[in-house]
């Protein structure tokens, strides 16, 4: 390519050699185009972000920012850019746009290097996507699409086609827990496992950016991973890296899937920071991602939102079916300071919080929950949350639960991840805000000590495999020839407002809990593969499962039993050059055999022997 469109410069803000107190923010690259640098202060300005680059040819440049107006009308995340020391007059994220490039007028440049700086006015999430530096006048291309995405990669002297990140026995797709047991189990198995993630450190919502504590079923391999660091890291990529079979890819997110007929040949990833795409190749594939995010790309068969009663005879599910589903939570924690701490106005926040004063439900640290916080003696919330109909079990609807605060129940997961992100962290402000205002005497010295920037997400897409297991098969503990690991919670549904309907949207409505018999149930294999996909498998709450069985199944106790057993059928169907399905029609007590001593036998939903117990069902 050689038009004048590539006779510019662009900086891409993630290639910022100095980040100062901005963060690197890759969660929303598939809706809005590239990771971006992220202002998130609390409140306080956080320091300069700096780079330099090399100026080729000097001359008259016109500078354009992509940045983001996050709540249009109010401004809150401004910044400005300096260049070679001096501040350009323009505010970005004060347009009332959603992301788009902005001009700052014209500048000249000198031949050699030339400094830049990201100058955040708020503390209030500004967000810079990338500057270009132009040498005509065309506006830079603001359009997610390939073109767009082509004019990035020329600019920035990437290849056209992804690079050969080698070929593999084993390629997982997410670094949750369920990831994490997948991959350590396969590289102790032997295989050659390629581990991708998204994020830049593994655990997903148990990670230290989000800090959840592993619910459900227990056991070794849970407790190896789990155990955290002082700083609140989990052991699981230190384990992982003793391993020589196995390769962790963190920061790299996945594009795209080739698939030839109906098995899947490679994926293609993109590392957040440089922008280098790399291709993997593999045997079995098997996604952790919790968002069936490798399913949606190659064309797997999924379910989404709630099912029909009717469909499956669910006591709880609804009588017609629709497309809610579990929201998004941030989590959050605040202190109090030996000194008064002032904080801004907030009307762009107070608009969704209104006049909600309740701090609780906070995250003391990574894996403690359901923390006590500030509460205004005039808050009006008197709501009440049934956690159970068992009257002995009262004592839950009293507790400050950190899931109350939750949202995009009604909305495409896929789609508005930002929005809901910014929708809670515009609730937490205003309601600090409100707690501050308030009690101005009892709440002067209160402060935020941390909130997440990266929301623990929800419920997403779900796959559908050759079983989809259900309330009633958990309540009645429904023995198939095929169970293979047992899992272990209480049924746990969110229950949102319906649209326009709650003054304070930003929490549930109801949160049902209903802890049924307490006693572990059985997963079967069949809930473990793909339906149409044949070489892939699937382990955490998106596994083949209904809306109403995946409020139990989705803890993360359960999904790392799930990622041993894909890994050990994993290992087998590499063993014996088979499928998935192959494995449940010729190979099936070899399986349940393997799966028994990966866990010791521990975790059988009949107590203490393993799924060979089992007294069969017809399938």
């Amino acid at each position: 390519m050689s038009d004048t469109s590539l006779s510019g410069i662009l900086v891409e803000a993630e290639d910022f050699v100095n980040y100062g107190g901005w963060l690197l923010d890759s969660q929303f690259e598939a809706q809005m185009g590239s990771p971006y640098l992220l202002a998130h202060g609390l409140g306080r300005p956080v320091a300069d972000a700096t780079t330099a680059i090399d100026v080729a040819e000097p001359g008259e440049y016109e500078v354009w920012v992509r940045a983001k107006d996050w709540a249009p009308s109010h401004h809150p995340g401004r910044f400005k850019l300096s260049i070679n020391g001096v501040t350009l007059e323009t505010e970005f994220g004060a347009n009332d746009q959603d992301w788009a490039w902005q001009s700052a007028g014209k500048v000249s440049l000198s031949e050699g290097q030339t400094t830049l700086a990201l100058h955040d006015l708020t503390g209030f999430d500004g967000r810079c996507d990338a500057i270009y530096l132009s040498r005509d006048s065309a506006a830079p291309p603001n359009a997610v699409d390939d073109a767009s995405r082509a004019w990035r990669k020329a600019l920035r002297g990437l290849p056209d086609q992804p690079v050969d990140a080698g070929e593999y026995d084993v390629v997982v797709v997410g670094g949750g827990i369920s990831g994490c047991a997948a991959a350590l189990t396969a590289a102790r198995l032997g295989q050659r496992v390629a581990l991708i993630h998204d994020r830049p450190v593994l655990g997903g919502n148990a990670s230290k950016e989000i800090g959840l504590m592993p619910r459900g079923a227990q056991g070794v391999l849970l407790a190896e991973l789990a155990a955290r660091t002082p700083d609140g890291d989990l052991a699981a990529l230190s384990l992982l890296r003793e391993e020589p079979t196995a390769s962790v890819f963190l920061e790299h997110r996945i594009v795209a899937a080739a698939r030839e007929g109906d098995r899947i040949v490679s994926v293609d990833a993109v590392q957040a920071r440089g922008g280098a795409e790399r291709r993997f190749k593999g045997r079995i594939f098997i996604d952790t991602s919790g968002v069936a995010q490798l399913g949606v790309l190659a064309g797997a068969e999924t379910l989404f939102g709630r099912e029909a009663r009717s469909a499956y005879g669910e006591p709880y599910a609804p009588e017609a079916a629709d497309d809610m589903h579990h929201g998004n939570t941030l989590f959050f924690r605040t202190r109090t300071a030996d000194h008064p701490v002032p904080f801004p106005d907030v009307p762009w926040a107070t608009e969704v919080s209104k006049d909600y004063a309740n701090l609780s439900g906070q995250l003391m640290q990574p894996g403690a929950e359901n923390g006590p916080g500030p509460v205004a003696t005039a808050n009006p919330d008197n709501s009440t949350f049934h956690f159970s109909a068992d009257p002995s079990q009262a004592w839950m609807n009293q507790f400050p639960a950190t899931h109350y605060w939750e949202y995009g129940q009604w909305l495409d997961p896929y789609t508005s991840g930002e929005l809901v992100r910014d929708y809670l962290m515009r609730a937490l402000y205003g309601t600090f805000s409100n707690v501050k205002t308030m009690e101005p005497e009892a709440y002067a010295n209160l402060e935020f000590d941390w909130m997440a920037f990266v929301a623990a997400q929800g419920e997403f897409r779900r796959y559908k495999g050759d079983h989809v297991l259900t309330e009633n098969d958990i309540r009645e503990h429904t023995r198939y020839n095929d169970l293979l690991v047992s899992n272990d919670g209480f049924f746990c549904i969110h229950c949102a407002w319906n649209p326009g309907e709650g003054k304070y949207d930003f929490r549930l409505k109801d949160w049902i809990m209903d802890v049924r018999d307490q006693q572990p149930y059985g997963i079967p294999f069949r809930c473990l593969y793909s339906a149409n996909i044949e070489n892939l498998l699937m382990a955490g709450k998106h596994i083949s499962v209904t809306h109403v069985a995946g409020s139990s199944v989705k803890l993360m106790g359960n999904g790392a039993q799930h990622g041993i057993a894909t890994a050990a059928a994993a290992f087998l169907c590499n063993e014996y050059n088979t499928t998935p399905r192959g494995l449940y029609d010729e190979h099936l007590d070899e399986l349940i055999g393997l799966v028994e001593r990966l866990t010791g036998h521990e975790h059988s939903p009949n107590g203490g022997g393993g799924a060979r117990r089992f007294v069969a069902t017809p399938s």
